[in-house]
């Protein structure tokens, strides 16, 4: 399969799953070389990623060298993206359902990039001028939306128990946090 069908198939894929429907299921790579593939949604990524550090930016206004702040938030997107592969890779080889993390690993890439748009999409009341109650609504609505289309990927892919699938999906969010706690502090020191 080229680059440019899987990444076709990748995204329609995912945008069925975030509309609840499993069919999306079929149009994923089961090989390695459609996980290899998929880790292309982290470049299709990119833009998503930097407007959310610039909308978080329009309530606080720039910080000082602010490119250097955003060049340290790329190399975290980057570590972030990466080590989850890995921590989930020996995970779930650890649950003996390594045959299974292909298709895992590569719906969780393409979802990614689902997730990146709804966080973005839904911060748009904010920058309209929508009341605060309304902003914060909306942007929580899309990350428990982007959060359940991470845990229905998991559930999906690797048949596993809701509990299980939930730890993953904390798994992703403890090396985001860790990782936004390391950039936080390199940006103070």
């Amino acid at each position: 399969m080229s680059l440019g069908t899987s990444v076709v198939s990748g995204m329609q894929a995912a945008l069925l799953l975030a509309r609840g429907r499993t069919d999306g299921l079929r149009l994923i790579d089961d090989d390695m070389a459609g996980a290899a593939r998929s880790f292309w949604a982290a470049a299709i990524c990119l833009p998503a990623f930097v407007c959310l550090r610039l909308l978080a930016w329009t309530n606080g206004g720039v910080p000082a060298h602010a490119a250097h702040l955003l060049a340290l938030d790329l190399l975290m997107f980057g570590i972030g993206w990466c080590g989850f592969a890995v921590l989930s890779h020996r995970l779930v080889r650890a649950m003996g359902l390594a045959a299974r993390w292909p298709r895992c690993i590569t719906l969780w890439n393409w979802c990614n990039v689902v997730q990146y748009l709804l966080l973005v999409v839904f911060s748009i009341p904010g920058l309209l001028g929508a009341p605060p109650l309304l902003d914060q609504a909306a942007q929580l609505f899309g990350l428990g939306w982007a959060l359940w289309l991470e845990w229905f990927a998991f559930r999906l892919t690797l048949g596993i128990s809701t509990v299980a699938a939930a730890g993953l999906v904390a798994l992703d969010i403890a090396i985001g946090v860790f990782l936004a706690s390391v950039s936080l502090a390199a940006a103070a020191g």
